[in-house]
């Protein structure tokens, strides 16, 4: 039996990468996201890759509760319970100290934290019990970086909130799990560095602003973070839950 999962920001990056192996591996996949037309232009190439019997999508902003519950609902109705769901949808707006204002701020935790939260109150009810839940996080969550700091705040938050809510659904065999990427190749990236000069910097570490840099040499594509989300929503993760697992090449060292 196809399982089910719901993916959130879907429609690039991360959850695009994780969207499109899911579907391969023959998953029934409501994916949302809140971006209208990737998210739609995603869904029909998931449908054309796809071995399982449903892809569904829906616009729907993370950080407003009533559009998630509706959504959740909408979806439990066409597809019946879930088995899974993956959290993907972030934003970043680099400000530091002296620069991070109120709505930057309020921005990155409506997003970043509300949205989760939003996700898991609205999903849980209608997950199977021994299902899985991945939310991803960030490495900035346990490692300070400058010029971040909504955004690292924000991640701290949801990485915490996640190990809370999976101990409360631990009775249920609900596996929480949370991935904390460094730096990726994805969109989000264009507003943290200057194209590929800004991540040869990243690579390299700098010092001056507390970046050690990635041993590995590379900055991640999103299908390495998307295969790892991928392992702990399977069986194969069965009996991990709870974890923050770094994905950044060794950059959090």
């Amino acid at each position: 039996m196809a399982r089910t999962v719901v993916v959130t920001g879907a429609a690039s990056g991360i959850g695009r990468a994780l969207a499109l192996s899911l579907a391969a591996d023959g998953a029934n996949l409501a994916l949302l996201d809140i971006a209208a037309e990737p998210l739609a232009d995603l869904a029909a190439e998931c449908a054309l890759h796809a071995t399982g019997d449903h892809i569904t999508h829906r616009a729907v902003d993370v950080a407003d509760s009533v559009a998630v519950e509706r959504a959740f609902a909408e979806i439990t109705a066409e597809v019946g319970p879930l088995d899974a769901l993956a959290c993907t949808a972030g934003i970043l707006r680099p400000a530091g100290l002296s620069d991070t204002t109120a709505e930057n701020w309020d921005a990155h935790f409506a997003v970043n934290t509300n949205g989760v939260l939003h996700c898991l109150q609205s999903a849980t009810p209608r997950l199977r019990d021994h299902g899985s839940v991945v939310v991803v996080s960030s490495n900035a969550a346990r490692v300070p970086r400058t010029g971040m700091l909504g955004y690292a705040a924000s991640k701290a938050a949801t990485s915490a909130l996640v190990r809370c809510a999976g101990l409360e659904l631990s009775g249920r065999g609900i596996r929480c799990n949370i991935v904390e990427p460094g730096t990726t190749l994805t969109p989000m990236l264009d507003s943290l560095y200057n194209g590929a000069e800004g991540v040869a910097h990243a690579i390299s570490g700098d010092p001056a602003t507390y970046r050690l840099g990635i041993p590995l040499g590379r900055a991640a594509e999103p299908e390495d973070v998307a295969a790892v989300i991928g392992f702990l929503l399977s069986d194969a993760a069965r009996h991990v839950t709870l974890q923050q697992l770094y994905v950044d090449g060794g950059a959090s060292l």
